[in-house]
């Protein structure tokens, strides 16, 4: 039985080694990377069951990621947990801001969650979604 895979996309390495290693440590496969332009190709890469990103990366940013992946036919089917120090509803208006000008509105995502997360919190939201191995 093969495990699934959740991509981390975080610009902290501190906050990817927590994040593998709590994913790891609960049956998941992980794979981690540092910023949005990297994080959309390691999705095409290893098409992953779950994406947990950060919103504030530099270069190309999780909200361009974000966008990237919910409008890709072959990734936007893929949950994605928002993890970031940015406030909930700052980044709902961001979006809602986006989607103004948009025919099809970018969906908003499966879960978010700001900084700092408590690991069971994290924990009970990645299986609600993408049910343990």
């Amino acid at each position: 039985m093969s495990s699934k895979t959740v991509l981390i996309v975080d610009d902290e390495l501190d906050m990817r080694i927590f994040l593998s290693t709590l994913l790891e440590t609960a049956g998941y496969r992980s794979v981690t990377t540092r910023d949005g332009h990297d994080g959309v190709a390691k999705a095409q890469q290893n098409m992953p069951d779950l994406i947990v990103m950060d919103v504030m990366m530099p270069g190309e940013g999780g909200v361009q990621m974000y966008r990237k992946l919910k409008t890709d036919p072959e990734l936007a089917s893929i949950p994605v947990i928002m993890l970031s120090a940015v406030t909930r509803d700052c980044f709902f208006h961001y979006l809602n801001m986006l989607n103004a000008g948009l025919p099809v509105p970018i969906p908003q995502p499966s879960a978010y969650l700001e900084k700092p997360v408590a690991p069971e919190r994290l924990l009970s939201v990645v299986k609600s979604i993408l049910p343990p191995p």
